[in-house]
C-alpha cells in the first residue's frame, strides 16, 4: 500500500491506469463498518483508494473535534490488510490551500435532520467530498447508510454538478447488540455503551414516533430529532456528550 500525504504524491500514485478505481473516504478511527466499504471496493474495482482525513470544517463543535478518536497507525494497518492500494492522508493545508474560502452549499435537505442542529456541517462535508472526488477521480465511491442524509446529499451533489462517479450506498454494520458501528462509540462510558443499543431497538420496534421518543427519553437519551422521511425513520440522540445517529426502513 502506498501512503501519500500531498496532492502531488496522490496524483503520481494514481498516474498508472487501472481497470477501475474505487474510493472510500473516511475520517479515521476505523471499524468494521469502514472495513465493509473497503471490502466491497476491493471486490468491485481493480484499484482501491482510501483517505483518512479528520475534516475540521464539518464540525460545528470545537469540543467534538478535539475529542474525536484518532488512531493513524491502526487505521493504516487495517487498510493495508484489507488490500487498499493507496492511502491518502493529507493535512488541512493540503486540503484547503485557499483557507476554506470556496464551499459547496445545498439549500434544502441539508437544513433538516442533522443539519438543523449542526449549522455548517454539511457545507464542510460536501466541500471536502467534492475535493476528494476531484482528486481521486474514482469510478465508484462508497458511503455507509448510517449517514443516510450525508449519502443522499452527496448523491445530489454528484447529479447537480454532473460528476462522473457512481455513489454506492452500503448497508449499516451493527454490533451484535444492534448498535450501529460508529467511531464515536469509543467515547461512550461502559454504562452508556450498555444503554446505547436501545436506540436501534426502539427505532425498529414498530411503535409510533411519539412512543419511541417517550421511551428513549425515559431511558436516559436526550433526543435531538426523531423523524420519518423517504420511507425511513431517522434519529439522533445524545448519551452524555456523545451524539448517536441511526435510521431504519419504516
Amino acid at each position: 500500500m502506498k501512503v501519500v500525504k500531498t496532492v502531488s504524491e496522490l496524483r503520481a500514485a494514481l498516474a498508472a491506469p487501472a481497470s477501475s478505481t474505487g474510493f472510500v473516504p473516511t475520517m479515521g478511527a476505523l471499524h468494521e463498518g469502514h472495513a465493509s466499504l473497503i471490502r466491497r471496493s476491493v471486490c468491485e474495482n481493480g484499484r482501491t483508494v482510501a483517505s483518512v482525513y479528520l475534516n475540521p470544517t464539518q464540525f460545528n463543535s470545537a469540543e467534538d473535534l478535539e475529542k474525536y478518536p484518532v488512531s493513524p497507525a491502526a487505521d493504516a494497518a487495517l487498510l493495508e490488510g484489507l488490500g487498499v492500494d493507496v492511502l491518502f492522508a493529507p493535512d488541512y493545508g493540503e486540503m484547503y490551500p485557499e483557507g476554506y474560502r470556496y464551499r459547496v452549499i445545498e439549500n434544502g435537505f441539508s437544513g433538516l435532520l442533522c443539519g438543523a442542529s449542526r449549522p455548517g456541517h454539511f457545507e464542510g462535508v460536501l466541500t471536502v467530498v467534492m475535493k476528494l472526488l476531484n482528486l481521486v477521480r474514482p469510478d465508484r465511491a462508497y458511503f455507509g447508510e448510517k449517514d443516510w442524509q450525508q449519502y443522499r446529499l452527496i448523491e445530489g451533489m454528484k447529479e447537480a454538478f454532473f460528476m462522473d462517479v457512481e455513489i454506492v450506498p452500503c448497508p449499516i454494520v451493527r454490533e451484535p447488540s444492534g448498535l450501529a458501528m460508529s467511531s464515536r462509540n469509543r467515547r461512550l462510558t461502559p454504562d452508556e455503551l450498555s444503554l446505547a443499543p436501545a436506540l436501534y431497538r426502539e427505532l425498529s420496534s414498530g411503535r409510533t414516533v411519539e412512543e419511541i421518543r417517550k421511551n428513549l427519553e425515559g431511558a436516559g437519551f436526550a433526543v435531538d430529532y426523531l423523524e420519518e422521511r423517504e420511507g425511513r425513520l431517522f434519529a439522533a440522540a445524545f448519551l452524555g456528550k456523545v451524539r448517536l445517529i441511526d435510521n431504519v426502513p419504516r
